[in-house]
């Protein structure tokens, strides 16, 4: 009887899935082939449905292209306004986040899924806007085309001819509470696209000689409707899980092959294979290994992984499995996976024999009444078919067991022996105890001795224990003692029990045995899997991944391995780092570069070099190749077991998928590097054009004027132009000066020179140079006498006076009184340079001392917006701290602190006679 009791870890996710489910907001996508199908007009069309059931309805963002339809039906929709980013000459219009969250309606349209957004957003993508969207509790309805979908991206190209790229994660897809696929025949498609209903008619010539040909819209469409299909089977699924419907249901044709041990399993691959061509059906191949099978020769074993071998060669999808019952096992993986047929073979047992042992197909027959049964005949000797595995060539595989453990086995001569004397043992001890006990406690001595013989020799040797302990009790305690002759025929019945009690409980040891084996192994699998996940996850650099995945690799499989990645040329060698590079000894690179430019295995064991020593396996993640793994097995047996060639398949996974994450964090590094680049190349030709242009306009008028009217000019005419020129010039020279000095200051150019100095003569220095300047703003100095003295490189400590005061100069209107003072804190002197301005705007404390950050104000005379910044690297390189308020009394106040130490003692000198 089946155990239908639910999985509690199954029921702990689906509990939390609803709960996730019941706070995210609801996604919907409008799926289709291609533009001009009609995906927005249909997204529109269910928005107002929605809007007039009463529904808060919001269109975030919706893409018309002009669409007169299109337009109208947007007519009556609140829409939010678009958020203008501006980018070099144009301003982009994009979708508003922000305020959406703030609006936060209940139904929020945004079109254009696959959408990459202008630099400097809050994310790179659209798809991510709607994920915060939907984390927020706000119903999303959105749309996409078929060729944005990731894992179809390289099948549309190739297509198509036309690269696509932007992309969406299929993980967004199979997110969605519901998908509706919008579909319009090619013919009406194009019909469409003439009549200018998709693009404007310069474009549709154009698209119509590319991308809009009709062989690519029929190819497009079918993708479509097979992921549209794939989606309604995945819910299905989950709904028939949900709630546990146990019936198949026959909506697609999925064919499962069950194989076994037997000369049929090829011939049953290869008629499943046509099969499943014929009805155009999925297919696979089921292998449940019970502890029968466990016990299996090794030709058998070798002819079972060349069977799973060729059917993923042929397409199928292969499953191994440990069960104690095979038919239930397979009855019921056949309905977690919706299977609508079951192909078997022929059964090998025929007449009394089928009738007293049964058979695989009777049983599943009778009891998978809702799934159709194919039977294969055809049988062959599979040892004639079988051929020579290099897998199997150096080693002995027994039991499915690992080396170590064959070790540890008896010859069947001594197990057989050692029954019969544990058999002895049982009967002295009965002995010892027939004049105190009943004869039914005498028989519980030997079927202790038939566990122990059962759980430590196998099956074989207790049999015979079993039927020793009957002969040998009936001999020596049952009446007429020292005889087999029996007295009272009741004892034939206890002899019969005894002996089927026996065997029961032999055989039953003997399962538990395999499946605590069994159970062992998978564990140790799975912890070995976890560990080299765990320690992945948590590691960052790629070296740190080469070395833990080595690691990991060679304890697991008792292998020598090395991970070997491509150059920039994509060319194949071994990494450069200590401890991972060459830990697998002779690997080709030949056959590593082969194995990465087609994506399949090579060496031993496979179709490819299969008399070479090592393995080469390819590292694939979803962007591509990554790299390969070589393999050494010390004993190549243990990695043809099925398990462990699913096992090393997970952990070429988790590896491959380990180096893309470190790949995709590096190009995103360097995708934000190239942004803030740009935006500070933005912002330095912006802040240089308008400073350069303007004492440059002034320096050719001034110029200009003497050339032409120097002799009609007075001479205090002259002097006023001459000296336009000479200012605009030394404002010019100004602004190359902080240029230069912010590169050297951020090259690490500048050596401090350090003197003792006392701060009023920098602050004196710096009010020199500023004269004229200052002309037009009362400078107050507060400056106590008993200031010490500071350890400070003094023309840098006076160029940050010069530009704070700059700085208030530019930012206050003329009249505007400026303070300078100072005073010493714990271990620092802290000097502040206040105005009574407008102040410093929210939010710009910080951001003033960025580079090239201005602030808006009717008092801003220009400026490249380098002065706070070239202040905060000079006074950070003292070793202090710069920061700015907002005074109560109004005006802006500019802090820096400088680190105050214990200056050194000055000897008086001696006074020498004259």
């Amino acid at each position: 009887m089946t155990d239908q009791r639910p999985d509690p870890d199954a029921l702990l996710e689906k509990v939390q899935r609803a709960e996730s489910i019941r706070r995210r907001g609801r996604l919907k996508i409008f799926f289709g082939a291609s533009a001009g199908v009609g995906k927005t007009f249909g997204m529109l069309l269910a928005a107002r449905e929605r809007r007039a059931e009463g529904l808060d309805v919001v269109a975030g963002y919706v893409e018309t292209h002009k669409r007169t339809e299109t337009e109208q039906l947007l007519e009556g929709l609140e829409v939010l306004p678009p958020r203008l980013v501006p980018y070099r000459d144009t301003q982009l219009r994009e979708f508003d986040l922000d305020a959406a969250l703030k609006r936060h309606p209940a139904l929020i349209l945004v079109d254009e899924l696959a959408h990459t957004n202008a630099p400097g957003s809050r994310h790179p993508k659209r798809w991510q806007d709607v994920e915060e969207l939907l984390d927020a509790g706000i119903d999303v309805y959105t749309a996409i085309n078929v060729q944005h979908i990731e894992s179809l991206n390289d099948v549309v190209s190739q297509i198509t001819g036309i690269p696509v790229w932007e992309t969406v994660p299929d993980a967004v897809l199979e997110s969605a509470n519901e998908i509706e696929l919008i579909d319009l025949p090619p013919d009406e498609l194009l019909q469409r696209l003439k009549e200018g209903k998709v693009y404007l008619p310069q474009q549709a010539e154009r698209a119509a000689q590319n991308f809009f040909r009709k062989g690519n819209l029929i190819a497009l469409r079918e993708l479509a409707l097979r992921r549209t299909a794939d989606r309604v089977d995945a819910q299905m699924r989950d709904y028939r899980e949900d709630h546990a419907i146990q019936s198949v249901w026959q909506v697609k044709e999925r064919l499962l092959v069950c194989i076994g041990s037997g000369g049929t399993a090829e011939n049953l691959v290869r008629a499943a294979y046509r099969l499943a061509q014929l009805l155009k059906a999925e297919w696979i191949v089921l292998y449940v290994e019970t502890a029968k099978l466990q016990r299996l020769s090794k030709e058998q074993r070798d002819a079972i992984l060349r069977t799973l071998k060729l059917a993923e060669e042929l397409g199928a999808e292969t499953v191994t499995l440990g069960g104690h019952k095979l038919a239930e096992e397979v009855i019921s993986y056949a309905l977690s996976r919706n299977a609508s047929r079951i192909v078997l073979g022929k059964p090998t047992l025929s007449g009394w024999k089928r009738w007293l042992f049964g058979s695989l197909v009777d049983t599943i027959v009778r009891k998978a009444s809702d799934i159709d049964i194919h039977v294969v005949g055809k049988e062959s000797n599979f040892l004639s078919q079988a051929r020579e595995s290099p897998y199997f060539s150096r080693s002995r595989l027994y039991l499915g067991l690992a080396p170590e453990e064959q070790n540890s086995l008896f010859t069947w001569s001594t197990a057989y022996l050692w029954a019969i004397v544990a058999t002895a043992i049982c009967t002295a001890i009965a002995w010892l105890m027939f004049d105190h006990v009943d004869l039914a406690n005498l028989i519980m001595v030997y079927l202790l001795g038939v566990v122990v013989v059962a759980s430590r020799y196998g099956h074989g040797p207790s049999v015979l224990s079993s039927l020793l302990s009957v002969v040998l009790f009936d001999f020596f305690f049952v009446p007429p003692r020292f005889s087999f002759a029996v007295s009272d025929t009741q004892y034939l019945i206890t002899f019969a029990v005894m002996l089927l009690v026996g065997l029961v409980i032999s055989s039953m040891t003997i399962r538990i045995q395999h499946q605590a084996k069994i159970a062992g192994h998978r564990e140790r699998r799975t912890a070995s899997l976890y560990a080299m996940s765990r320690e992945l996850a948590a590691t960052r650099g790629e070296d740190n991944i080469l070395r833990i995945a080595v690691k990991h690799v060679a304890e697991v499989f008792e292998a020598q391995a090395v991970v070997l990645l491509p150059d920039e040329t994509g060319r194949i060698a071994y990494p450069k780092s200590e401890g991972t590079a060459q830990s697998c000894h002779g690997s080709d690179l030949s056959i590593a570069q082969w194995v990465y430019d087609h994506g399949q295995m090579a060496g031993q064991g496979t179709d490819t070099l299969p008399g070479g020593e090592i393995v080469y396996l390819p590292l694939k993640a979803s962007s591509g190749m990554r790299g390969v793994l070589a393999l050494l097995p010390l004993n190549p047996a243990r990695i043809a077991l099925p398990e462990q060639q699913r096992l090393l398949e997970t952990f070429t996974s988790q590896i491959a998928l380990a180096l893309e994450r470190v790949r995709l964090a590096a190009e995103a590094q360097s995708a934000q590097i190239k942004m803030e680049t740009e935006q500070l190349r933005n912002a330095l030709l912006s802040a240089i054009s308008h400073d350069l242009r303007t004492p440059l306009a002034a320096i050719v008028g001034a110029s200009s004027s003497l050339v032409r009217d120097g002799d009609r000019l007075d001479r205090h005419a002259r002097n006023e132009l001459g000296q336009t020129i000479y200012d605009e010039a030394i404002r010019m020279s100004g602004l190359a000066n902080n240029l230069l000095d912010m590169a050297r200051l951020e090259a690490g150019a500048v050596v401090l020179n350090r003197q003792w100095q006392p701060l009023e003569e920098v602050v004196g220095g710096a009010l020199a140079g500023l004269t004229a300047r200052m002309v037009n703003h009362p400078v107050t100095v507060k400056l106590s006498h008993d200031l010490p003295l500071v350890e400070i490189d003094s023309l840098l400590i006076e160029r940050v006076f010069a530009n704070l005061l700059e700085n208030a100069v530019k930012y206050t209107p003329p009249g505007t009184p400026i303070e300078i003072s100072a005073a010493t804190g714990q271990d620092e002197l802290v000097v502040t340079v206040s105005d009574k301005g407008a102040g410093i705007p929210a939010g710009e404390e910080q951001r003033i001392f960025e580079k090239f950050h201005r602030v808006d104000s009717e008092g801003n005379q220009g400026g490249a917006g380098l002065g706070l910044t070239i202040c905060q690297s000079i006074v950070e390189a003292h070793g202090g701290r710069i920061w700015a308020d907002n005074l109560s009394s109004g005006g802006a106040a500019f802090h820096f602190a400088l680190p105050l130490s214990e200056p050194p003692l000055i000897e008086q000198e001696e006074a020498v006679p004259s």
